[in-house]
Order: C-alpha cells, then sequence, then structure tokens
C-alpha cells in the first residue's frame, strides 16, 4: 500500500497503512462541526473532463464541507484536481503469484540492512529521549523505519490528495479515502505543512513512517522541537511519531514481541493461530523455547499466541501482545514479523533457530482452487478471492484435522492438490 519493499504476501494477511489509534487532537471535535451552521455552497471544485471523478468532487465537496473545512482551502486545492490513471491499476492489482512467507522474511532481514540500521542507530541522537518517553525500543522503531521507507529514502512522490482523490471517485474504497482527504485538508488549513509538502506513495502514506493523514493528525510529535511534525525531513519526528503510535495501541514496556519456539512430536497443531496462554501453559503442552535459553521475567506473565507462518516444517512463534500493537501499524503477519526479527537482529540476536523451508509460490487460481474446494467439502474458508487469510487457514486446520493430516493450516501446493482432487471426487448432490 505504500513506496516500501511490495509485500506480497495474501497468505500473511491484509496490508494497510499505518492506522489511526486515537482521536486527532488538533483538529475540532465531530460534534462540534456538525454543530455549524451550513457553508454557502461553492463552485464545481474541479472540471477534470472525467465525469466519474467530476461527479464525485461535486458530490463531495458538501460533505467536507460540513465538517468544517474552509470552502476558499477546499476550492483552492480541488481546482483543476485530476485523477491520477495509475490508481485504478495499483489499486485493483491482485498478484498472481503470491511470494511465500520465508522467501519474503529471508528479504527483509538481510546482512546489508542490519549493517545500515545498526549505523542508523548512532544517527539519532533523540533516541534516548524516545525510549524514555514512549517504552518503544529503538530496534523495533529501526525496523519500522526500514521496512517502511528504506531508512527515509523512498517516501514516495505522489501527491496524496490527488492520490487519495482517486481512490475516493473509484468507490472501492470511497469512505475511508474521503475521511482521510479531509486529514489532509486539515493539515492544509491548519498552516503546519503546505501540500506541496504532503507527498507519499499512491495510497496516501507519508513520510519516513508512512503515515496516513489522519494518523498524522492523531500521532505525529514535534521531537526535535522546531515547531512542525516533520516525518518527511526530521527523522527525530518520525522515529518519535512511530514510537507514539505503538504507545498508543498499547506497547508494554520492557517486554518482548515474541520467541521462537519448538515442539514436541506429534503436537497438535491444530493450535496454532488460537489460544492466547502464559509461556508456562505452553510450556505443559512441550512448548520450548528455540534458543534454550528461559523466558525473561517480564514476558512470563503475558498471554501468547502459537503461529507456524510456514507450516509445522518452518520456524514456529509465540506470539506476544506487543506483537499484535505492531500489527495495529500493518495488519501483516509478515511484516510484523519482519520488524520483530530485524530488531532482534539489530540487537545482536542470532536469527532464526530452524531455517524457513523451501516454499513454492502459490497462483492466484491454486489459491481460489483450494478455497473453493474447501467450500465444497463443508469447510467454509469465506469469499474464493484468493487471500489466504485467517478463515481459509482455520477452514483448512478443520478440513486437515478431520483428515488426520498435520493441522497446521498452511497451504502448501500438496494441500491444494490433495483439496481439489477429493472435491472432483464428490459425488454431485
Amino acid at each position: 500500500m505504500r513506496t516500501r519493499l511490495p509485500l506480497l504476501l495474501l497468505l500473511a494477511g491484509c496490508a494497510t497503512p499505518a492506522a489511526p489509534v486515537a482521536s486527532a487532537p488538533s483538529p475540532a471535535p465531530a460534534a462540534a462541526d456538525a454543530a455549524r451552521p451550513a457553508q454557502a455552497s461553492v463552485a464545481p471544485p474541479t472540471a477534470s473532463g472525467d465525469m466519474i471523478f467530476d461527479a464525485w468532487a461535486s458530490d463531495f465537496q458538501g460533505r467536507a464541507l460540513a465538517v468544517g473545512i474552509d470552502p476558499t482551502v477546499f476550492r483552492r486545492e480541488m481546482a483543476g484536481l485530476t485523477p491520477d490513471p495509475r490508481i485504478a491499476a495499483l489499486d485493483s492489482r491482485q498478484p498472481e503469484f503470491s511470494k511465500p512467507i520465508g522467501d519474503y522474511l529471508k528479504g527483509v532481514v538481510t546482512a546489508d540492512r542490519v549493517t545500515i540500521g545498526q549505523r542508523r542507530r548512532a544517527d539519532v541522537a533523540e533516541f534516548g529521549a524516545i525510549e524514555s518517553r514512549y517504552g518503544v525500543p529503538r530496534d523495533i522503531l529501526i525496523g519500522i523505519w526500514a521496512l517502511e521507507s528504506g531508512y527515509g529514502s523512498i517516501q514516495g512522490d505522489n501527491d496524496v490528495l490527488r492520490s487519495l482523490a482517486t481512490l475516493a471517485a473509484q468507490g472501492r474504497r470511497r469512505a475511508w479515502a474521503e475521511g482521510e482527504i479531509v486529514a489532509t485538508l486539515r493539515i492544509i488549513q491548519s498552516g503546519e505543512h503546505p501540500r506541496s509538502r504532503l507527498k507519499g506513495s499512491w495510497a496516501g502514506a507519508m513520510g519516513q513512517t508512512q503515515f496516513i493523514p489522519s494518523t498524522y493528525l492523531a500521532t505525529a510529535v514535534d521531537q526535535d522541537g522546531d515547531g512542525r511534525r516533520d516525518i518527511w525531513g526530521s527523522r527525530a519526528d518520525a522515529l518519535a511519531s512511530a514510537a507514539n503510535l505503538l504507545a498508543k495501541a498499547g506497547w508494554t514496556r520492557g517486554q518482548g514481541w515474541a520467541r521462537e519456539v519448538t515442539v514436541p512430536a506429534g503436537f497438535d497443531f491444530s493450535l496454532t493461530e488460537g489460544p492466547r496462554e502464559t509461556p508456562a501453559w505452553w510450556a505443559d503442552k512441550g512448548v520450548r523455547p528455540a534458543d534454550g535459553r528461559p523466558w525473561p521475567a517480564a514476558d512470563q506473565s503475558a498471554k501468547a499466541q502459537l503461529v507456524a507462518p510456514a507450516g509445522a516444517g518452518g520456524p514456529l512463534f509465540l506470539l506476544l501482545p506487543n506483537h499484535f500493537v505492531l500489527r495495529q501499524y500493518n495488519n501483516s503477519l509478515a511484516y510484523s514479523l519482519g520488524v520483530g526479527l530485524l530488531a532482534d537482529r539489530l540487537g545482536g540476536g542470532p536469527g532464526v533457530v530452524r531455517p524457513w523451508p523451501a516454499e513454492t509460490p502459490l497462483s492466484l487460481v491454486d489459491r481460489m482452487t483450494a478455497q473453493r474446494a474447501l467450500a465444497a467439502l463443508g469447510f467454509d474458508p469465506g469469499a474464493p478471492d484468493g487471500v489466504v487469510g485467517m478463515g481459509t487457514r482455520r477452514a483448512l486446520r478443520d478440513w486437515q484435522k478431520a483428515r488426520g493430516l498435520t493441522a497446521d493450516g498452511y497451504l502448501s501446493g500438496d494441500m491444494v492438490r490433495r483439496l481439489r482432487d477429493e472435491a472432483a471426487a464428490k459425488p454431485a448432490r
């Protein structure tokens, strides 16, 4: 969704830009906006020549003015606005092949990225103050910085207002996009940044930490004290803003994010993505830290969930609550594992103990075939959309368990073939 390393990981869940976790401190409350008298109408805001776009813009202006956007600001910023023809293709693109999570993570946690990240640790003098205030470790923040913008080097150069207006006019995510346009106009209206500064990804994510506009309003901070929240040019502001977002989302100071673990032979993998219990509860079932070291005291009371991202043959993890806070930044298992594993390496850790297995990318047809087969066999995965999310993995685990297979919910090429063949052999009603 941003100008970052592409997340072609449909098996990992939906990736989204950093989402707002609190209401913005600066805009007027919605109740106050609603109480204002109706604003006078303005002329049609744009005449791009695209009938759908222009009709949306004319319809949208009333909603924008009703929540307190100044008519002069609205008219000025919308004048001459045209849709971006690239956005429709990018927004609707469904990758033909999904990149295996192990391949993605091996590409994220590289020696070069670790070396650069360790150098960046010394570049931001404010890290001590940021950690002290928000309780988020610098290595986690550096991991986010790396994945979001390549340590600030790839921020995106799209006009955020134009990108969001294009998405709104298309209609698939209209309510979300209109809310972000209002937030963009509030930033401009406040005088904090002009529109020319609001550059970002094609989906509206901005700056070194790729905040959408509403997240900027709600959580961006002025760490360097220059009077502006500058997530584009100020490393300190960008990293402190990310820390503020995680702190507001519930980051637990002093606690870890996850731990690689091992399980005994015959383990019941249907427990993956299931209960959240303490490390002691999992230890009773034979789950042990892969590195053989004891659990830190701060983690012993945390409720953890077991996951097998690459199936029973790959690394296994107990996810602590802070992992799920990272998912508030980007709701993707792959992304959150990438941030955490990179952070561990930045802190001197050795990386995963069990290597990632060789995986074969699944085509869109493969994924949809498996979903349709599960449904035909009485295991509901949800819509056959090719996205291997929680519903598909749950249905797959149930089918695997019913067939006496390892119920890890991992959709491999072999699982696709088994499902297809069983569904094809099922007698028609």
